[in-house]
């Protein structure tokens, strides 16, 4: 840097110093930036060599770059130096400013893995001449103290120790590299941030264009729907699939939510299914007003910090399943020859119409210890309607008149002409039977030449009217081929009532029905 007593010589010091401080600044990546560090301490400085130990994310010091001397720079550069033994060097020598200076007769104790060029050499001929051992650090920190790097230098260009104007110098550039190496580190932050950006985007737009495609081009219905708000359930998006499967238009299913298609019985499972997530099976209305067993698979796809924000729908046509259950259904419950509700299937439905507890009164609990008296149970069955006879006190006249019906003389039709003719007459019987009663009446093949006909809302004197309609819309004569044949029938009528067994009830009107059977003479129940 020349004479310090020649303001002149400070002058175009100062113009170096600054041309080499507006460098750092033209440097873009960190690595650029610490050779230009180095390179302007030899340039602007007057050291003749320099070097930048710079902090690792482990804390360590790494010899990142070196100038000068290209012996030196090969046998330091990416040699590493603990972070206890710098801040142990740091701590010693003299303090000028923010400069640590280790004369040589304190350095040479040193024995640490900081990497080091020095050398020995003779004493100085004059005080402040610079010893080859001597050691100068100008740390490299924060506004807010942390230490990024320690800049070494050594050789000084005029052979002696630094004076007032020279460590001025080199501590402002010290300064100076420290906000270039936080620079290029929070360049280096953003470009990998928007690198990482990018990438993400990229995944992004890949995941969303492979959404798309397999959405769109789904075998099976999709659809996205809106979650809360005043249109929860608007369809935003369907596929072809489901506008194939609904026979509907792209743009009127998109004025559509889920509410306005299915089946007015499985609304409720649509909504539950809704809220919920999860999966339903339930029926859609298509263009044509029939209906289309489906499948709803939804997804609530969530924001982390909006909460939901729309559902996804996968709609799979389950037609064919659901028809063949049903067909496997009706096969376990109905009879094979008539198509009538079997035995199985008339108790189900009786045994859901009647409870345990008899229609007159509570059952009664336990016995009390200390009255001796039962103690009425709380009534189980709050929203059954309890049924009993119509003769019954307290009954309004009214109640579920069961008939059982056996046919007469069925058993001459198979012996005479067959099983086959037998069967033929058993579903004629079965389909007069059905145009005999009411819509809401069960007619049921108990097995056999024996039927039941169960009927709601019967008196006794109507129930009676009833089984004689029957029997006059089975005995008249059958045609079956080329053979007609005749059967006669014998009716009991018994009545459901809680606190009974569908068993209980059934053997009641079949012992009614055999009195009445043995009331009428023998010729009247002639068949063949």
């Amino acid at each position: 840097m020349g004479t310090e007593t020649e303001p002149y010589v400070r002058l175009a010091s100062l113009r170096e110093l600054h041309d080499a401080v507006a460098r750092l600044n033209t440097a873009r990546s960190m690595a650029a930036t610490l050779q230009t560090i180095v390179d302007g301490v030899v340039e602007a400085v007057d050291f003749e060599l320099a070097a930048v130990n710079l902090v690792r994310p482990d804390g360590d010091l790494l010899v990142a770059a070196v100038a000068g001397d290209t012996e030196v720079e090969t046998n330091l550069a990416g040699r590493t130096g603990s972070r206890e033994s710098w801040q142990r060097r740091l701590g010693m020598g003299e303090r000028w400013g923010e400069l640590c200076f280790i004369p040589y007769t304190e350095s040479w104790a040193l024995d640490d893995d900081v990497p080091t060029w020095t050398s020995t050499g003779p004493a100085p001929r004059y005080p402040d001449e610079w010893h080859p051992m001597d050691l100068l650090y100008a740390p490299m920190t924060t506004a807010d103290g942390e230490l990024l790097g320690v800049l070494s230098v050594d050789r000084p260009s005029n052979g002696r120790r630094p004076g007032p104007w020279i460590r001025e110098a080199l501590q402002l550039y010290a300064s100076q590299a420290a906000i270039a190496i936080s620079n290029a580190r929070l360049r280096g932050n953003m470009q990998r941030a928007l690198q990482r950006l990018e990438r993400e985007q990229q995944a992004l737009r890949a995941s969303e264009e492979s959404f798309r495609q397999a959405f769109e081009y789904a075998p099976s219905g999709m659809a996205i729907a809106e979650v809360g708000g005043e249109e929860h359930g608007l369809l935003l998006r369907v596929n072809d699939a489901l506008c194939r499967l609904l026979g509907r238009p792209m743009t009127l299913l998109r004025r559509c939510a889920f509410a306005d298609l299915v089946h007015p019985e499985d609304i409720g499972v649509l909504l539950r299914t809704s809220a919920e997530g999860g999966r339903a099976e339930l029926r859609l209305s298509r263009r044509d007003g029939s209906y289309v067993w489906v499948s709803l698979r939804n997804s609530v796809v969530a924001d982390t910090t909006d909460g939901p924000r729309f559902l996804l729908t996968h709609v799979e046509d389950i037609e064919e399943r659901k028809r063949h259950e049903l067909q496997l259904r009706h096969r376990a419950s109905h009879d094979s020859l008539t198509g009538l509700p079997n035995s199985a299937e008339l108790r189900q439905r009786l045994g859901s119409r009647i409870c345990d507890r008899p229609g007159d009164g509570p059952p009664l609990r336990a016995t009390d210890a200390f009255t001796g008296l039962g103690t009425p149970a709380p009534p189980p069955y709050d929203h059954h309607e309890h049924l009993m006879p119509p003769d019954a006190p307290g009954s309004d006249g009214k109640g579920l008149a069961v008939l059982f019906c056996d046919l007469d003389g069925f058993k001459s039709i198979n012996d005479r002409h067959g099983h086959g003719y037998g069967d033929a007459a058993l579903q004629e019987v079965a389909r007069r039977l059905l145009r005999a009663v009411r819509d809401d009446d069960t007619v049921a093949r108990l097995g056999g030449d024996e039927f039941v006909v169960l009927a709601d809302g019967l008196g006794a004197a109507e129930a009676s009217d009833l089984a004689v309609r029957l029997r006059q819309a089975i005995i008249p004569p059958m045609r079956v081929e080329d053979r007609v044949l005749r059967v006669g029938a014998s009716f009991g009528i018994g009545w459901a009532a809680c606190g009974t067994t569908t068993e209980q009830i059934l053997e009641s009107a079949d012992q009614r029905m055999y009195l009445e059977k043995r009331s009428r003479p023998h010729h009247r129940r002639r068949a063949g």
